[in-house]
C-alpha cells in the first residue's frame, strides 16, 4: 500500500470516527506509521490537532483528530 491510500484511510477514519491513534491505525488500517501520514495530512493543509493521553499503565501517547472548524 503506497503512501497516498495510507493518508486516504488515515483521513477517511478520522472524519468517520473523530480520532486516530497509532494503536488504531495499526490494528484496524495496518497503518504501521501514523505519525508519518499525519505529517503528510498536515503539509496538504488538513487542519489536525494532537492531543496527549496517558493510558491506565501511564504510558502516553497521541490521539490526532480533525480540528473542527465552526
Amino acid at each position: 500500500m503506497d503512501k497516498v491510500s495510507q493518508n486516504n484511510k488515515v483521513l477517511e477514519y478520522m472524519e468517520n470516527y473523530g480520532s486516530i491513534t497509532s494503536r488504531e491505525a495499526m490494528m484496524r488500517l495496518n497503518v504501521m506509521r501514523l505519525a508519518s501520514r499525519i505529517c503528510d495530512l498536515k503539509k496538504k493543509g488538513y487542519p489536525i490537532v494532537t492531543d496527549m493521553e496517558t493510558s491506565a499503565n501511564g504510558a502516553r501517547y497521541a490521539r490526532y483528530s480533525l480540528e473542527r472548524v465552526s
